[in-house]
């Protein structure tokens, strides 16, 4: 049954890989009834990882969506992957959701990756709750693993909780806001724990830890602080209030800890997201651009509102578009229509799915708060706002990343060819982060996505997904060009067009940019009083044209390109005349500044035992990578390098053997750059 706004809770669960996302999603979902056997990550049989090659290969790809309830409250929940090469799933989580659960590892604590979704996080302004998982594993360190987030992050961290017992020897959680201790038995499913008093041998750092927690919560407000001065000591509602307020301004992230896999301490933490995170009625109402104006406006969280709606996610669905929304304002029904502000198109919505993993369920309606399958968007994809077309507002899209490794692929027949390109045309408008071409000079279809792994889930999908049979090529990382110095150049077309002069005369100026800052086209002085779809013919030639560069057709990036001066005639013809010679000034421009080429660069993080630390630098080193810190954690040393792509094809083999497999690494996109 559907429950208000205010007892609804948006909740993505987000971490570094490994760090048991997957099995805390399980148990809440049976904890809560909604399934009835709790599936293990290493059998392959988990409701939330429910693609082959997730219960294949042990780790989650594709983002699922379910919901639950509990203490009355309507939870829908995305478990996001953990994997470098699938962080998309994890941005266009985030971008919708109003709460997150960190789970971070026991023993790893802080990890890469799991600075990558805490800062992402934090560029959506999304309040967040942490928890320590894996606590009976050995060398889990509860106190470490706050201090590392104390270290690494803006927001403190604030423990709720305290272990009891620690590794095979963990049992439960002392309670800090009630001042018990709550103990699940040795064995079971971990549906019901003890409550008792604290064990003696805790009471002195469990009163330390609680004081803490009783100033955090006290700093939300000076009457609470007033009353915390005066009786040193708050009500058990008070201090729920307290915390709240400073978690959903962002100023704490509550912590708490137990073990998923041995079903201890979820519990808790499905009261902590009720407790703690945010209603849609506790975050501001969503903003955009009014497009009559330009100017920004806002949509509250409220069903009589105009629609508002974000289109975050596509899937194919037996052969039809399954498009995920999250509904901001305003409500929507089956058989319906929504206006695609993006393309500027009316879509009828012929189904409205609540979605549970890969389970459908239909309903009739969807309103603001929610977060729905819908099917009938037959042109809509990732990012494009869905909205009232008589009261328009454009959201703010979704960020996608630049792939930096390709690898051709070729069919058997051309009956073949035109079923895989069929089938990666699915897969690239499901993934923003996948891309497809034909290789102009050998005829080959090209892949490109995040990492080896990425490619890897896509071919072998190719295979046994689709039974396509296709051949693959070995990785090749993808390059871009940039301009080595500032150049002016003019583009000239004079030529008869359909037996009408065409003439146009462009001049431009090119100026190398930032890296990592994308292109960038203004108008000079004057070139304004152009008529407007004059301007954008300029525009667009110049955005297509840096999009093939000269050396090897990769885009020109990083390049600040500026109209100095127009000419034109005035006919029929004038927008393809500007387009061209705009063109034809960025072609000779680019051949007259120098073109450089640009390689992706990778941020490696590599955990090894000090023993080996030498052997891995020298490795480095050897690779053309920049080591730029050395982080000691007791025995083992936290290596943080640069290195480009083209130099880590094998590395993981490589490590191993430098450090007897005791090494681990995990890496992400830094920038393209220029190497020596």
């Amino acid at each position: 049954m559907k429950k208000g706004l205010k007892k609804t809770r948006n909740i993505g669960i987000i971490a570094h890989i490994d760090a048991g996302k997957t099995t805390v999603s399980e148990r809440m979902l049976y904890y809560t009834g909604k399934i009835h056997k709790m599936g293990e990550v290493h059998d392959g049989d988990t409701a939330m990882d429910w693609m082959a090659q997730e219960q294949e290969r042990g780790i989650t790809i594709t983002s699922a969506v379910t919901n639950f309830f509990w203490r009355d409250h309507e939870i829908h929940l995305i478990d996001t992957p953990g994997h470098v090469d699938f962080t998309i799933e994890v941005e266009r989580s985030l971008r919708v959701l109003d709460g997150a659960v960190v789970v971070f590892c026991g023993v790893g604590g802080v990890e890469p990756q799991s600075e990558t979704v805490w800062h992402q996080a934090d560029k959506y302004r999304v309040p967040r709750i942490a928890f320590i998982n894996k606590m009976d594993r050995i060398g889990a360190d509860f106190i470490h693993v706050v201090s590392m987030m104390r270290e690494r992050f803006n927001t403190p961290p604030i423990a709720l909780q305290l272990p009891i017992g620690s590794e095979s020897a963990f049992q439960g959680v002392i309670d800090l806001m009630r001042q018990k201790a709550l103990v699940w038995s040795k064995d079971g499913l971990g549906n019901e724990y003890e409550v008792a008093e604290i064990p003696d041998g805790l009471k002195e750092r469990a009163s330390s830890y609680r004081e803490r927690l009783l100033e955090a919560a006290a700093e939300a407000d000076d009457a609470l602080m007033e009353t915390y001065l005066e009786t040193g000591d708050l009500p058990e509602d008070k201090i729920v209030w307290g915390l709240r307020k400073r978690t959903l301004a962002l100023e704490i992230v509550p912590v708490l800890c137990g073990s998923a896999l041995k079903n201890k301490g979820i519990q808790p933490l499905m009261d902590a997201i009720v407790d703690f995170l945010p209603s849609p009625l506790d975050i501001p109402p969503v903003s955009g651009i009014d497009p009559a104006t330009g100017e920004e406006t806002t949509r509250p969280p409220d069903i009589k509102a105009p629609f508002s709606a974000l289109v975050f996610k596509v899937m194919m669905d037996q052969g039809r578009k399954l498009c995920f929304v999250r509904i901001y304002s305003g409500e929507t029904r089956v058989g319906g229509e929504v206006y695609n502000l993006n393309l500027r198109k009316r879509e009828k919505v012929s189904r409205i799915l609540e979605i549970h993993a890969n389970h459908r369920k239909r309903i009739e309606v969807a309103k603001a708060g929610d977060i729905v399958g819908m099917i009938g968007l037959k042109k809509s994809s990732t990012g494009n706002t869905l909205c009232d077309a008589s009261q328009p507002i454009l959201l703010e899209p979704i960020d996608s990343y630049t792939p930096v490794i390709s690898v051709a692929i070729e069919t058997v027949s051309n009956q073949e060819a035109e079923r895989v390109q069929e089938v990666l045309s699915q897969i690239m408008e499901e993934d923003p982060t996948f891309q497809v071409r034909t290789d102009e000079e050998t005829g080959q279809v090209v892949i490109s996505g995040m990492g080896e792994l990425h490619l890897n889930v896509v071919t072998t999908r190719l295979l046994e997904e689709y039974g396509l049979k296709v051949h693959v090529g070995q990785p090749q990382v993808v390059y871009r060009e940039t301009i080595a110095k500032p150049m002016e150049a003019t583009g000239t077309f004079d030529h008869e067009i359909a037996g009408a002069h065409g003439f146009a005369e462009v001049t431009l100026l090119m100026e190398p940019a930032e890296r990592g800052t994308g292109n960038r086209y203004v108008e000079g002085e004057g070139c304004d009083v152009m008529p407007q779809e004059y301007r954008e013919a300029i525009r667009d030639g110049v955005m297509d044209a840096l999009s093939f560069g000269p050396l090897t057709g990769s885009p020109i990036v990083d390049v600040a390109v500026t109209l100095k001066d127009v000419k034109w005639e005035e006919n029929d013809h004038t927008v393809s005349s500007l387009r061209i010679a705009t063109a034809t000034a960025i072609r000779e421009g680019t051949q007259k500044a120098g073109i450089v080429m640009l390689e992706p660069i990778m941020e490696l993080d590599i955990l090894v035992p000090e023993e080996f630390v030498g052997d891995v630098i020298s490795d480095i080193n050897s690779r053309k990578g920049e080591v730029h810190s050395l982080t000691s954690k007791g025995k083992v040393t936290n290596i943080q390098t640069r290195v480009p792509l083209k130099q880590l094809f094998g590395y993981s083999t490589t490590l191993r053997s430098l450090t007897q497999g005791r090494g681990n690494f995990s890496m992400h996109y830094f920038r393209h750059d220029q190497t020596t």
